[in-house]
């Protein structure tokens, strides 16, 4: 099936009789007939459901139709973004062990990697994307277990060269993690170009409409963990009486290893009906994506004519610092729009309190228009040299441009902008 239908299909086929829309299954527990199949289900959860800290029928739904969207073999959903960027690295990341990230990430991701992984013993080497092979090369450590990198920065836009950074990986035997939140599986497959694992903070694009937080870590399957770096996969597992992943779940182990060892001892799984939210985002996310896509074109185009505009940072305006990239890994350049204003700050402030139409609120990649100022807002927790390295100006706005009508949406920044002097 192509990604449209997918977006339908994938994840949930009713039988005869069966309800169409994927039904919510609100309920903690499941009944067995007898002791010992009870039993046999915590030796290994995945032979049944057992408690919906584990996994519920409505989320594993929409966890098996977003693992066929990005191509992977399994994936699990968490309760925020964030939690699944958390997850994805403990999976593999012990106290003393370390991992690779580039800076041009989400502020929240920075926090938690720079100072609460730190504070679990976990050191995260910076390396900026632009750095030379050599550089990065030379920043793995014998205790590194993993790159991680964005699709598209938030907020900077800056597109992650995937396959450059997976060769390095894969060259010291580590995988590459890599958040797709602001391309989605319908701008870029990360795994089709080396990508080991894939999450998202399905909050964004993959909801839409700003009613649900969630996350999602996906398993591409195709990274060999048995290679002697990862022996949390490869020895036995005394809390499941000395089960071994790798040999008793093959190309599935990471994302298994993840859902039995850490959903269950930290229990960030989202509610059922959170999930059917989260479902219905999906089922119209290919036809919005391009929606996004077009709009936010538009207006990228309009603002680089602005005399308001001391510069604009959108990987689908040729010339930009990203185009090229842009060109070999997505098929569209997202609806996010950064751009810094004349006058810094104050600038900023007033012409996003001048709109009338976007919103001014700490969310992205929603149906709706809506603008922050990353340096007052998001990202306040972040020095000024964490800022620089972020991409970030203090005049800068991100804009995350909706799907209203584009007469619309022009005509709310026109106004806003001729509140600017300059």
């Amino acid at each position: 099936m192509k990604d449209e239908t997918k977006c339908l299909h994938s994840g949930y086929t009713p039988k005869n009789s069966e309800p169409r829309v994927v039904p919510i299954v609100q309920s903690t527990t499941y009944v067995y007939d007898s002791t010992d199949d009870v039993a046999a289900v915590f030796d290994d959860p995945t032979k049944s459901l057992i408690y919906s800290r584990f996994a519920n029928p409505t989320v594993m739904a929409v966890e098996d139709k977003i693992a066929d969207l990005e191509g992977g073999v399994g994936a699990m959903c968490t309760t925020s973004g964030q939690a699944a960027s958390l997850l994805s690295v403990l999976n593999i990341c012990s106290a003393g062990d370390s991992i690779i990230s580039t800076p041009q990430i989400y502020g929240g991701t920075i926090n938690l990697f720079a100072f609460t992984l730190k504070k679990l013993g976990i050191e995260v080497i910076f390396i900026p994307e632009d750095a030379t092979d050599e550089e990065i090369d030379a920043a793995f450590k014998p205790n590194t277990k993993a790159v991680f990198g964005e699709t598209i920065a938030n907020p900077a836009l800056a597109v992650f060269d995937i396959e450059r950074f997976a060769n390095i990986a894969h060259k010291h035997g580590v995988p590459l993690i890599v958040d797709n939140t602001f391309a989605t599986p319908i701008l870029c497959k990360p795994f089709e170009f080396g990508a080991d694992i894939v999450i998202h903070s399905t909050s964004k694009y993959m909801d839409g409409h700003a009613v649900q937080v969630g996350g999602v870590i996906v398993d591409s399957g195709s990274f060999d963990w048995t290679n002697g770096n990862f022996p949390e996969l490869t020895e036995p597992d005394e809390s499941y009486h000395g089960l071994v992943y790798t040999e008793d779940y093959g190309k599935a182990a990471y994302i298994l290893k993840a859902r039995m060892q850490l959903m269950r001892d930290f229990g960030c799984y989202p509610a059922a009906h959170s999930a059917f939210l989260l479902n219905l985002g999906l089922e119209t996310l290919a036809v919005r994506m391009k929606q996004y896509c077009e709009n936010a074109q538009t207006v990228a185009e309009f603002l680089a004519g602005s005399d308001k505009i001391e510069s604009i940072t959108y990987p689908g305006l040729p010339g930009d610092a990203n185009y090229e990239l842009a060109q070999k890994y997505l098929k569209g350049a997202s609806g996010v729009i950064s751009f810094v204003i004349k006058g810094g700050r104050d600038n900023a402030v007033r012409f996003m309190d001048s709109l009338k139409l976007a919103s001014n609120e700490v969310h992205v990649a929603d149906i709706r228009t809506c603008v922050l100022n990353p340096a007052s807002e998001t990202h306040r927790q972040l020095t000024d040299e964490q800022l620089v390295a972020a991409g970030i100006e203090p005049g800068m706005v991100r804009l995350s441009v909706g799907l209203e009508n584009i007469d619309d949406i022009l005509e709310d920044l026109k106004q806003g902008l001729d509140k600017v002097e300059i």
